[in-house]
């Protein structure tokens, strides 16, 4: 069974970027793309090199490469959420194309650009669709007609692939359960459905053996780093929710004791005061508040309250 993870960003780029894998670039893009745009051969453009990662260019681990027609291709794994990977998708795409162009080149030469985003995550609302394509059409007919065939962005949303084992027919229904569920793939007791498929075999037997001791040391560093993310992620989500459960309080109370008391000067200064409670001291005042006969006893009750409320969080 697979212990390198293939999703991580780092074992990714090496195992479809690097020279020796470039079959298993073409069998992954294939399995994504059109049959007109299917590719027999492919030159990587920034291959994978160790030598990168000890210099710190680490931040982006995209796979450029161009096929023997012309077209070329960037291929990305994310495996953090990113929910504005659209605009990163669009600017990545942008940045390629204009990669191809040299000095004193002209516009007619730019060729086809395609973007392959495999993500971690759910991104595109109102769809069940695992694999999801955008081109350029025109909205008039609402038809591709092939004017602006320069753009096309794939988005392949993992989360999303839900198929059994005996459901899988196609070659991204292969790719994405290798991507989801190496940790439980054996080459030795491998499904049928992903043992005729010679890319996927190797993909399996190379994934675990592919890293020296100092990738491994790489690998680990950076699934230590995407660890952190995601706990700052979670954490900011709770204090998030925590955030958004005190506001939700504070304008229940404010509600509470405006219909109590009505409009007087001596309630607004009072209730600048709400934002220094607790969700529970809060809870406790929708309590108190049906025993208060007038502002002086909520003033009261808040000296006592946000006293106590300072001084435990000091």
């Amino acid at each position: 069974m697979c212990k390198i993870n293939p999703r991580v960003d780092f074992a990714f780029k090496k195992l479809f970027g690097s020279e020796e894998n470039k079959d298993l670039l073409i069998s992954l893009i294939n399995a994504i793309v059109s049959e007109q745009e299917q590719v027999v051969e492919v030159e990587l453009k920034n291959p994978y090199n160790l030598a990168d990662y000890r210099a710190g260019k680490m931040s982006i681990l995209d796979i450029k490469a161009k096929a023997k027609n012309g077209h070329w291709f960037n291929v990305e794994m994310q495996i953090s959420e990113d929910y504005n990977f659209d605009k990163r998708a669009i600017y990545y795409w942008a940045k390629l194309v204009t990669e191809q162009l040299s000095e004193g080149m002209m516009f007619k030469k730019l060729k086809k650009t395609i973007s392959i985003n495999i993500l971690d995550f759910n991104f595109i609302p109102d769809t069940k669709e695992v694999h999801n394509c955008y081109k350029i059409i025109n909205i008039a007919t609402g038809k591709d007609d092939k004017l602006h065939d320069i753009f096309e962005l794939h988005y392949i949303e993992l989360k999303k692939f839900t198929k059994r084992q005996d459901q899988i027919t196609s070659g991204l229904d292969r790719w994405s359960t290798f991507l989801t569920k190496a940790h439980k793939l054996d080459k030795n007791d491998m499904p049928k459905e992903l043992a005729s498929d010679q890319a996927i075999v190797k993909a399996i037997s190379a994934v675990d053996r592919m890293f020296d001791e100092e990738e491994r040391l790489v690998y680990e560093i950076r699934m230590q780093s995407l660890a952190d993310v995601e706990s700052k992620i979670t954490s900011a989500e709770e204090k998030g929710l925590e955030q958004q459960g005190r506001q939700q309080c504070i304008s229940l109370v404010t509600r509470l004791l405006r219909q109590k008391f009505g409009l007087q000067l001596e309630l607004d200064q009072s209730l600048t005061q709400l934002q220094a409670l607790s969700v529970d001291k809060l809870k406790d005042l929708t309590e108190a508040i049906f025993e208060l006969n007038d502002v002086s006893d909520l003033t009261k009750w808040l000296k006592i309250n946000v006293g106590y409320q300072l001084k435990r969080d000091k």
